[in-house]
């Protein structure tokens, strides 16, 4: 009962960020948020884990790098800069895809199982209904296609991450301290972005009350706090019973931007949603069936 408790708090969390940190792109730019969110993220990691991981080699590290460069900076500068062409619930939608890019990556490059058709169904169902998202954009005249567009990058990004951790990096051993080593990689890569993108530090924005309770929200709530539980939540539950709280985050999105943003789609925007959503879960069908027969045997 706990482990699904903690499940559904921590897709409502997940589920929202989008809309903090869409109210923070109101003060700050694109770069300036995902800085601030990672340090205070990086220094709460510190704490809970003080031991840092051990160094292992130049080509693990340089693995660690790639993580963090994928999975941390471009990953979130992706989805920060899409949340300033769309809606937070579009944003949410589109990432949620990125299982589906890394079911495919992993065929590719991990020569895992080839996907059966109820993924290539669910595949093609979740990309009609991404392109009815933007197509609505298009004819609303109100969103600009790129926020879409960069979101799919993002999920294809995640992707590419998931595939580095999977084949070229061991997170079981400590996962904390291997989390805390892709950020600290992460916030190293950012430095470049930070100057191309014109990062500016002002100290008048950071003691916004708003803002400071978005960037603890972000950082201590969505990063720190919340990585945590969700690993807890799987070890629980299995990773098939707790994916179904990853597949809900995309509809706690759309229903907090309407509440929180005004953000009120209309219904090709909803139809694109729901076919996304289902698609998710017909490409999972195969999966969990397969592992649900492995358990029983």
């Amino acid at each position: 009962m706990i482990g699904h408790i903690l499940g559904v708090f921590t897709a409502v969390i997940w589920g929202t960020t989008f809309i903090s940190t869409k109210l923070l792109l109101v003060e700050m730019a694109p770069i300036e948020v995902l800085i601030y969110r990672f340090i205070a993220g990086y220094f709460v990691l510190v704490l809970v884990c003080p031991k840092p991981l051990k160094f292992t080699g130049l080509k693990e590290e340089l693995w660690y790098l790639a993580a963090g460069l994928s999975g941390v900076t471009i990953y979130f500068l992706f989805e920060n800069v899409a949340l300033t062409y769309t809606l937070a619930g579009n944003v949410g939608v589109i990432v949620s895809t990125a299982p589906m890019f890394t079911a495919i990556l992993a065929f590719l490059f991990l020569k895992e199982e080839r996907p059966k058709k109820y993924f290539f169904l669910g595949f093609l169902v979740a990309m009609s209904g991404i392109l009815l998202i933007n197509y609505n954009g298009r004819v609303s005249m109100k969103l600009n296609p790129k926020g879409d567009f960069l979101a799919l990058g993002a999920a294809f990004v995640w992707a590419v991450y998931s595939i580095i951790i999977k084949k070229h990096l061991n997170m079981g051993e400590n996962m904390i301290a291997a989390t805390r080593r892709i950020i600290f990689y992460g916030l190293i890569s950012m430095i470049p972005f930070g100057f191309l993108m014109g990062f500016s530090f002002e100290p008048v924005k950071l003691m916004q009350p708003e803002v400071i309770g978005n960037l603890l929200f972000l950082s201590i709530g969505a990063t720190s706090i919340c990585y945590i539980i969700w690993n807890w939540t799987v070890q629980e539950l299995g990773a098939v019973k707790a994916s179904v709280y990853i597949y809900i985050v995309p509809a706690i999105t759309i229903v907090a931007s309407a509440v929180f943003l005004g953000e009120i789609p209309g219904m090709v925007t909803i139809t694109g949603a729901f076919l996304t959503i289902i698609g998710l879960l017909l490409s999972e069908k195969k999966d969990s069936v397969a592992e649900n027969k492995l358990l029983d045997k």
